[in-house]
């Protein structure tokens, strides 16, 4: 197993592989975002991370960056190879998959399902 040095990293992309996302294509878009990467010999400077679930089911698939703290949804193979190109090497995020930017928190786009909140479900 390898220990990356993640010293020129700049961005950590967070690929969900939970149930919901396996079913809408996590996988694939996994490999997609890599794949990418790896044809702009970006590796050096984004991380990816294969992840469980992260909550947003609604929203499958679900990809987020940090550390911009940007969550994605209905991410497919192509938008994913489209996330690599214009928001990672052209600082360009996708406008229309986007769930959560984050500004001192996380703020809904307005793009996404609502939720639940946290503190409403106690």
């Amino acid at each position: 197993m390898s220990t990356w040095d993640l010293s020129t990293v700049q961005h950590h992309v967070l690929i969900c592989n939970g149930g919901s996302c396996l079913k809408n294509s996590g996988d694939e878009t996994t490999l997609a975002i890599r794949d990418e990467i790896s044809k702009h010999g970006a590796e050096h400077f984004i991380h990816t991370t294969r992840t469980r679930c992260n909550g947003r089911c609604q929203d499958a698939g679900v990809v987020t960056v940090y550390p911009q703290g940007i969550w994605y949804k209905e991410m497919t193979p192509e938008a994913g190879r489209r996330l690599v190109r214009e928001h990672l090497l052209e600082g360009k995020p996708l406008q229309e998959h986007m769930t959560y930017s984050f500004e001192e928190r996380f703020v809904p786009t307005g793009n996404g399902n609502e939720g639940i909140s946290r503190i409403q479900s106690k």
